[in-house]
């Protein structure tokens, strides 16, 4: 689902990890109580887009097994391409179907505030709630939609992706604005560092927003490396993941990508 994406191989380097941000509530890895409206409408196509910078969830591999999250657990963008676990809790909500189970979601959107409303009545999202606006198709297989807000539990769990960690490339020979996607096992990426063939320098790359990451040099003309490192501080390296003659507006794709949480 790459378009004029060019795939190249990639070799792997797996340091130690070090503890990044997993102390926040976007952390949470036991069952954790919040509560789940829904948005975007039958289709879907009210999800596309959104405050991550994925735009087409169904080419970007999402679909609609996404949520938007409320700024406390969006951690400014941080949270991008995290996954989490939902369950509705049937013994406080006559909405909530009693054998639905659990559904898994990508964090994909921001749920923005409301400060107009009181934070138990409309302003869902208002910090310092944690709140889940998901997807229409998801929030029905939980419950009916007739209820409007569910409460739920949830917890951090791995990401499944198919194929490796994938880049697109934008910007200018000066500006390199990097969106970072179908990334496995912790699922969000917290730094990155970018790094030309004619040079040993790792360059730290900074956070623009979302999943976008920006570096201010020129490296036109050289195999690019990243080095991502997840919210749960496991690092590895893509070494030379695009060739020389890359181009703005590609996507180039790695051989490899991240294990479990």
């Amino acid at each position: 689902m790459l378009g004029v994406g060019i795939l190249v191989s990639a070799l792997l380097l797996m340091s130690e990890p070090a503890f990044v941000t997993a102390g926040g509530p976007f952390a949470a890895l036991t069952w954790t109580d919040s509560h789940a409206t829904f948005y975007g409408g039958n289709d879907g196509s009210g999800t596309m887009g959104g405050a991550c910078g994925y735009g087409n969830m169904y080419s970007r591999g999402y679909g609609l097994k996404t949520a938007a999250l409320s700024s406390t657990l969006f951690n400014n963008g941080l949270s991008c391409g995290a996954c989490f676990e939902l369950k509705c809790k049937v013994a406080e909500s006559r909405w909530c179907y009693a054998n639905a189970g659990s559904i898994t979601v990508t964090a994909t959107n921001l749920c923005p505030a409301n400060p107009a409303r009181p934070t138990n009545n409309g302003g869902w999202c208002n910090p310092p709630r944690t709140h889940f606006d998901l997807a229409y198709a998801m929030f029905i297989i939980m419950a009916k939609p007739v209820g409007g807000i569910i409460p739920v539990q949830y917890r951090r769990v791995s990401c499944v992706k198919t194929g490796g960690v994938r880049f697109t490339l934008n910007g200018n020979p000066w500006f390199n604005l990097v969106l970072v996607y179908n990334v496995a096992g912790d699922g969000n990426v917290v730094t990155i560092k970018m790094k030309g063939s004619k040079s040993n320098t790792w360059y730290p790359m900074k956070h623009n927003w979302g999943q976008n990451w920006e570096l201010k040099q020129k490296l036109a003309g050289q195999a690019l490396s990243f080095q991502l490192t997840t919210g749960y501080g496991k690092t590895m390296t893509f070494t030379n993941c695009a060739a020389a003659n890359w181009q703005f507006g590609q996507t180039y794709e790695a051989d490899g990508n991240f294990g479990g949480l």
